[in-house]
């Protein structure tokens, strides 16, 4: 189940999982949360290199990983590791990202919490409290 805030919306995403959005008047994206079940290949130690691998091949440009944090709490006991990464997708839109996988008792997925660069510390916040509701 992904939480995300009051005014933002739910948008179709990939089969099996769940995506919402922040969209602007114009359909322009603010900020974008996705939750995806770990499809195989995920593991926690090499997490941070493996989610820059998948951007490149999935036609982002200019992908850059920031920033990794591994052996992160989550709820209902969940451990996690997270990257932080910059990119630019196949429609030369720039997002900032925080991608996690999540492992814990129950289940294992990927959370992608994203935003344009000039939206990103408004942001932020919402964003944080979305990744730290994912429970396993």
């Amino acid at each position: 189940m992904l939480a995300y805030p009051a005014g933002w919306r739910r948008i179709r995403g990939d089969r099996g999982t769940a995506s919402a959005a922040l969209l602007d008047a114009h359909g322009r994206y603010l900020a974008y949360l996705n939750l995806t079940p770990r499809q195989g290949r995920e593991q926690l130690a090499t997490f941070a290199a493996f989610r820059v691998a998948h951007n490149r091949a999935e036609g982002d440009a200019d992908v850059v990983a920031q920033a990794s944090a591994h052996g992160l709490g989550f709820r209902d006991g969940g451990r996690g590791t997270c990257v932080r990464d910059a990119y630019t997708t196949a429609t030369s839109l720039r997002f900032v990202e925080v991608a996690c996988l999540v492992s814990g008792p129950r289940t294992s997925s990927v959370i992608v919490a994203a935003a344009p660069p000039g939206q990103w510390a408004k942001q932020w916040p919402v964003l944080r409290r979305a990744l730290a509701a994912v429970g396993t």
